[in-house]
């Protein structure tokens, strides 16, 4: 099948492009600068951009499968990432619905039952919901953290571990979620291309095992082989602060780094169907989860601690 991926050049789009092969689709990807990084990607490429709707409908064009795999996390001088991320999902849905699309494929974050939404997590919502709007076929895929070499969040704790001889827990330390292996992830986005029965829906990407951040942080230094003591901070948050401390010590962007921390302030746990269960894969542990990403990690690029 004819089938558009967006954000080619990023994490999930590079790797999703790759499992995507192995079944001979006829592959094209939208991107902002075709002459860029996704260039060596060996697909056509169509120049465009969600925000302004240029390029959609000839990305769009025969195409029966959509992935939108765009988040922004950086505003602009007049706009908030948020703003800017239901823009760019109402002009795809609209273009989607007009080239007639059959499915539109969302990768978007968890849905708390109870306590406030991040800015972050309310924008992923807003997104899923206008997206499922496209086609009565579209699916919403949820994740909280996936772990891959290339995850942003993986790479913040895994960086906060390597750089600090004592990592501090804040109190949302032991709000807990279901960390999803990135092979599996990968896996049920290229199956939700074909599956008959997730039509329609939004399913939570989660992973065999639920643990809370301090616990997770512990299974990554594990894993390192290397001590770092957790030292719990009872009662303090201050997300604005850590936030900003946890970007500098891990080399990131602050207007990144900070919505992502802002979401960890309430338990991510799964509220909908099993994806991975209704697409017929058994996940990872988590423990082979974090070591396959630190392997292939070392790779391309040497860990400190190993």
């Amino acid at each position: 099948m004819r089938i558009l991926v967006t954000g080619v050049s990023g994490y999930v789009g590079g790797v999703l492009l790759s499992r995507l092969r192995r079944e001979r689709h006829e592959l094209v990807g939208l991107t902002r600068d075709a002459g860029g990084p996704a260039a060596t990607l060996g697909i056509p490429l169509v120049e465009g951009d969600v925000i302004t709707g240029r390029g959609l409908e000839r990305a769009l064009a025969e195409v029966e499968v959509a992935y939108y795999l765009i988040h922004s996390l950086e505003p602009t001088a007049s706009e908030r990432f948020e703003e800017l991320e239901r823009r760019g999902a109402c002009n795809f849905a609209r273009a989607a619905r007009r080239a007639g699309v059959r499915r539109v494929i969302y990768l978007g974050g968890p849905a708390p039952s109870h306590g406030r939404l991040s800015m972050h997590l309310r924008s992923r919502l807003a997104v899923e919901k206008i997206l499922l709007s496209a086609c009565e076929d579209a699916v919403a895929l949820r994740s909280s953290i996936v772990i891959g070499a290339g995850s942003r969040a993986f790479r913040l704790l895994v960086r906060l571990v390597e750089r600090m001889p004592v990592v501090p827990i804040p109190a949302w330390g032991s709000h807990r979620s279901a960390p999803v292996d990135e092979r599996d992830a990968i896996e049920a986005l290229a199956r939700a291309a074909g599956s008959s029965q997730i039509g329609g829906r939004a399913l939570d990407l989660r992973g065999p095992e639920l643990v809370s951040y301090r616990e997770l942080i512990g299974r990554i230094a594990d894993a390192l082989v290397i001590s770092r003591p957790l030292v719990k901070l009872p009662g303090v948050n201050l997300t604005p602060l850590t936030s900003r401390l946890a970007a500098r010590i891990a080399g990131e962007q602050h207007a990144l780094v900070g919505p992502l921390m802002e979401s960890l302030e309430d338990d991510l746990l799964p509220r909908a169907e099993d994806a991975l269960e209704l697409l017929g894969i058994r996940p990872h542990s988590l423990e082979r989860a974090i070591e396959h990403a630190l392997r292939e990690w070392e790779q391309v690029e040497p860990l400190r601690a190993r």
